[in-house]
């Protein structure tokens, strides 16, 4: 498919229904799309000593993240420079000094420089030299990033480096990170995996979807409200899971009044007054720990701002109360992964740890009353499209031309503009490198 034909499916205020459905389209995105933009890969406290390791796929590339000797962490392809093997295939574990070849026994630092090769000599006079790096090591992808514990990579050489693609998006991460008084977090408690039979931008779409919650989530907020009712005083201290689910049936206008700002290259935050977290109840002396390690007005300005969602495109969603992520992960046109992970925030009281594995089990487990209404419209909308009738979808909502002029702006809750957004940061790295 040509560069021209890509651009037609992207218009400012609708997109063509084969970005959702088009396997050879997906094919292309893992080619140029994700292949040009940075990508979550994990958090260092993943791989707290050295030979700790990770693995996932991005774009259909098997990485792994692993803890150096050095304390450095690294993201390597996961493959022998000789045939190719996986050099190691659990999630997770450790490696020890040294990653070693199930097949032929090749053995690398964790750096990724070649360590030993058996038989060595039988390559003498042979052309092939497995002790130079370009042949014989494991190769890292285009560029590696570490921002406060958050690693990322780019498997392109070439586009935008990592401040520059992210620019004031990492504030939302430097967000959650600052809500712990030492400054550090810590995954804990497991990761919630969905596999979703939809193509993965109709989940991050709906991420910034505020329309939504009202009606799809009406059964679950309704049932959580007549539990709760005249169990107690209107005033009286609601029980976690009550607290945190009763905000999805706040009406239109409290979303349209969140707020919600784009940044360039797809991000985003939406909440930028206020969200379905704000309301948690204080905690004075946590909040006394923050004034005192970050000072009275940076401490009011990390408690103060908790949006809804605040999204690094195209692969993380960052919630800073409580303190999860998502990360999105493509299988296919029609398969996405989607990870929920919890934080426990170092120096702070348990309680936000609970908050946080509460919330995920609430609204991201795939047996919870409220994503199991998200992905049976996601799957229902995977073959919706392909009925005959409009190909168009429709972003209209809030469209002005002017917006096409500001790469940052502020947008009431409700506006599409955020959805819009990342189209056209799709349309901009999907064609980065394409010769026509």
């Amino acid at each position: 498919m040509r560069r021209a034909a890509i651009a037609a499916l992207v218009e400012d205020e609708r997109v063509h229904r084969d970005l959702y459905l088009s396997e050879p389209l997906f094919a292309l995105e893992q080619k140029h799309f994700f292949a040009n933009t940075w990508n979550y890969v994990g958090h260092t406290s993943q791989v707290p000593n050295a030979g700790d390791y990770v693995t996932i796929d991005l774009a259909g590339r098997p990485l792994v993240m692993v803890r150096h000797d050095d304390g450095s962490v690294r993201v390597l392809y996961n493959r022998c420079a000789h045939k190719g093997t996986p050099l190691v295939t659990e999630k997770s574990g450790n490696t020890g000094r040294f990653f070693r070849c199930p097949y032929h026994a090749w053995t690398y630092r964790l750096d990724g420089t070649l360590r030993a090769v058996p038989l060595a000599a039988g390559y003498d006079g042979t052309g092939f030299d497995p002790v130079d790096a370009a042949q014989g090591g494991m190769q890292a992808p285009g560029g590696v990033a570490v921002h406060r514990d958050f690693v990322f990579a780019k498997i392109n050489p070439g586009g935008p480096d990592f401040a520059s693609y992210f620019g004031a998006a990492l504030a939302s991460i430097d967000n959650l990170v600052d809500r712990s008084p030492l400054g550090r977090l810590r995954i804990e408690g497991g990761c919630l995996r969905t596999l979703i039979r939809c193509n993965w931008k109709t989940y991050l779409e709906n991420i910034n979807d505020t329309v939504h919650p009202l009606s799809t989530h009406e059964s679950a907020t309704s049932a959580a409200g007549t539990v709760w009712q005249g169990r107690a005083a209107a005033d009286a201290p609601k029980p976690m899971a009550i607290e945190q689910i009763l905000p999805f049936g706040s009406g239109h206008d409290f979303f349209d009044r969140m707020g919600g700002r784009i940044l360039p290259n797809g991000h985003s935050v939406l909440g930028t007054a206020f969200s379905i977290h704000s309301g948690y109840a204080a905690l004075p002396e946590y909040e006394e720990a923050l004034r005192a390690a970050h000072g009275v007005e940076r401490a009011k300005e990390i408690l103060q701002h908790s949006p809804q969602n605040a999204i690094c495109y195209p692969s993380l969603a960052l919630k800073g109360s409580p303190q999860t992520i998502r990360v999105i992960r493509p299988l296919a046109a029609d398969r996405t992964v989607i990870e929920a992970w919890s934080f426990r925030v170092e120096g702070a009281p348990d309680l936000l740890f609970e908050r946080s594995v509460t919330y995920n089990r609430l609204a991201f487990s795939p047996m919870s009353v409220v994503a199991h209404d998200d992905v049976h419209l996601f799957q229902g909308i995977q073959k919706g499209l392909r009925a005959e009738g409009n190909e168009w979808i429709s972003l209209h909502r809030g469209f002005s031309a002017g917006e096409l002029a500001t790469p940052s702006r502020d947008v009431n809750g409700t506006n599409e503009m955020l959805m819009r957004n990342q189209f056209r940061a799709w349309l901009k790295f999907m064609t980065l490198d394409m010769v026509d």
